[in-house]
């Protein structure tokens, strides 16, 4: 029997929040994630509802925190876009995600350069390559401009 084929009995209000509280303890969760973590455990819908409302008056479960710790996670190996569409699949509002990502998108110039000095040693010299190294970057989430710009600066020499 595989683990997404088990059936669990339903857990005890107090069992759902001790389960819930041991998630949150090893890393942030979004509302949406946890709710989806908690479902199989959860006699129903309202009972994840309640909890998770409990938890965050109490401050335990936070959306926003999440988002900022996973956009800061994030950023340091991705684009702003791949930081935007990642928080939004984890369940984080359109707004928020799109706040943090132009947040982070300040140093994407900078970022990609550096990715591209860590993957590749040496300047692109075919085409082939340089479109290469554009998908590579493009795969990451950085936009368009900033993927030119990073490939031109790599061409000319300049450091990250």
């Amino acid at each position: 029997m595989t683990e997404k084929s088990k059936s669990f009995p339903p857990a005890s209000a107090g069992e759902l929040k001790g389960r819930a509280l041991r998630l949150l303890a090893g890393r942030e969760f979004s509302r949406a994630e946890l709710a989806r973590r908690l479902a199989p455990h959860a006699a129903s819908g309202a009972a994840i509802e309640t909890l998770l409302a409990q938890l965050e008056a109490g401050k335990q479960l936070s959306d926003a925190r999440f988002a900022e710790a996973r956009a800061r996670q994030l950023s340091r190996k991705f684009g702003a876009e791949r930081v935007r569409r990642d928080l939004l699949a984890k369940g984080v509002a359109q707004d928020v995600a799109a706040r943090l990502a132009a947040d982070f998108s300040q140093g994407d110039l900078e970022r990609a350069q550096a990715i591209l000095a860590r993957k590749y040693r040496t300047a692109a010299t075919t085409r082939k390559e340089r479109a290469r190294r554009m998908r590579f970057l493009q795969s990451r989430g950085f936009s368009l401009d900033v993927i030119r710009n990073a490939i031109e600066g790599a061409a000319s020499g300049e450091s990250p």
